[in-house]
């Protein structure tokens, strides 16, 4: 058998655009033969998923999942919005998110779980779907909420089928109390959530950084004003608690009556409910809220083919 050298696998890596370690794998199944191996990587899709790693995937669907204690998020992306109506998408994304409730909420954990009936791990699985559908793919995220006692609900806004769809959300709700009642509240607060887009739970939980930033800008924006320093601050102060009541869930006005803080809505709850309810977690995961997409003019790509 030849040996399988860094040097044999470089160069194969290079010809495919294929991972290291498949690379490896490949040169070990065919004793060296890189011709051969190429081919096993095509073989497998593996050749042809790394031809399309490069190109940007910001579409594809966020599942969410739940089972009394735990809720899981999931995002993964493809390339176009057709492959979110995709049977196969869809019932990976389904799979991998069910997987998540079992899973530590590290998205690396994921991709090494046995993705059921294939004998492939869900990152090898994505890797055989992207040959399969003809689409980059990315798991791109994944986040678990656990309680000890309570519920966590789930909102999918605008569901293209249950648990999948294009906004995401998971709120964990700790309380001994009626479950029945306490998956009402979570559902509602979820679409809260969902039409809100609060930042953090509670104030404790702002990003200093942004916070930071936040009072630069409101402290220049009073200066302006030209009032003493003692008002300047009070204004500063005043400016700083209505961002509060714009990131922080808990400050946020809850969008179904429009005059309750959510903090108050949760206390007020304990009545219905029976015992004392406390909102501990939140997740709210957007499809592509941070993927710069690449910007075509579809006119200007004609015309440059016509030249």
């Amino acid at each position: 058998m030849a040996e399988i050298t860094a040097a044999l696998v470089k160069e194969l890596r290079e010809k495919t655009g294929a991972g290291m370690m498949d690379c490896k794998k490949a040169l070990a199944e065919t004793e060296g033969d890189m011709e051969g191996a190429v081919d096993w990587l095509r073989k497998k899709g593996l050749a042809a998923a790394a031809k399309k790693s490069g190109r940007v995937a910001a579409e594809g669907l966020v599942g969410v999942a739940t089972n009394g204690l735990v809720g899981a998020a999931v995002e993964l992306n493809a390339e176009t919005d057709f492959v979110a109506r995709n049977d196969a998408f869809q019932n990976a994304v389904s799979t991998v998110t069910t997987l998540a409730l079992d899973s530590n909420g590290d998205l690396e954990t994921l991709k090494g779980v046995a993705y059921p009936g294939t004998g492939r791990t869900v990152g090898e699985e994505l890797t055989h779907l992207v040959a399969t559908i003809g689409e980059n793919m990315n798991l791109r995220r994944v986040a678990k909420l656990e309680v000890k006692d309570g519920i966590v609900a789930s909102y999918v806004h605008s569901a293209l089928v249950p648990g999948l769809g294009k906004i995401g959300v998971l709120v964990a709700l700790e309380s001994t109390g009626d479950k029945a009642k306490l998956a009402d509240l979570g559902k509602q607060i979820a679409m809260h959530i969902a039409a809100a887009r609060p930042e953090a739970l509670d104030i404790a939980d702002v990003d200093p950084t942004a916070l930071d930033r936040e009072r630069a800008v409101l402290s220049e924006q009073a200066a302006a004003s030209g009032k003493p320093a003692n008002i300047i601050e009070k204004m500063v102060e005043g400016r700083v608690r209505k961002y509060y009541e714009e990131v922080v869930l808990l400050e946020q006005l809850y969008v179904i009556d429009g005059e309750t803080k959510i903090r108050k809505v949760v206390e007020n709850a304990a009545k219905d409910v029976g015992a004392p309810v406390a909102l501990t977690g939140f997740v709210r995961f957007t499809l592509g809220e941070g993927i710069e997409k690449e910007a075509t003019d579809f006119a200007a790509e004609v015309a440059s083919m016509a030249r």
